[in-house]
């Protein structure tokens, strides 16, 4: 849903309920007129608030894009650099413990052949 579908719908019960109420009240037609001149600036000076804020939100997702597309590279591009290095410390352990697997495994197989077989 649009938020203009949104805020046209708040807009439009917001008059709607705001007629109902000056019309079922019983009033003179003086108060009637008064009543709603001030009810039609009340509305408009809440419906400028609510455009304010439709702006200032506007705005801030803009600024938000907008520094996402800047610090979401470069993140990835540290967490890159943080994975290369990180290979190329883990490198020489993992060269040796792929040496003491290989000699662990040729001690059992010459256990095996020491053992008498059943």
């Amino acid at each position: 849903m649009k938020a203009t579908h949104f805020l046209l719908g708040i807009a439009t019960g917001a008059i709607a309920g705001a007629t109902t109420v000056l019309l079922s009240t019983p009033q003179s037609g003086g108060e009637l007129r008064s009543s709603i001149k001030s009810t039609s600036l009340d509305f408009k000076d809440k419906l400028s608030d609510v455009k304010l804020q439709i702006q200032n939100l506007k705005n801030s997702v803009s600024l938000l894009n907008k520094e996402s597309k800047e610090v979401i590279p470069d993140a990835i591009d540290d967490l890159k650099k943080s994975i290369a290095e990180w290979k190329n410390e883990t490198a020489p352990i993992q060269q040796q413990l792929q040496t003491e697997i290989h000699s662990i495994q040729q001690a059992i197989e010459e256990l095996e052949k020491t053992l008498p077989k059943p």
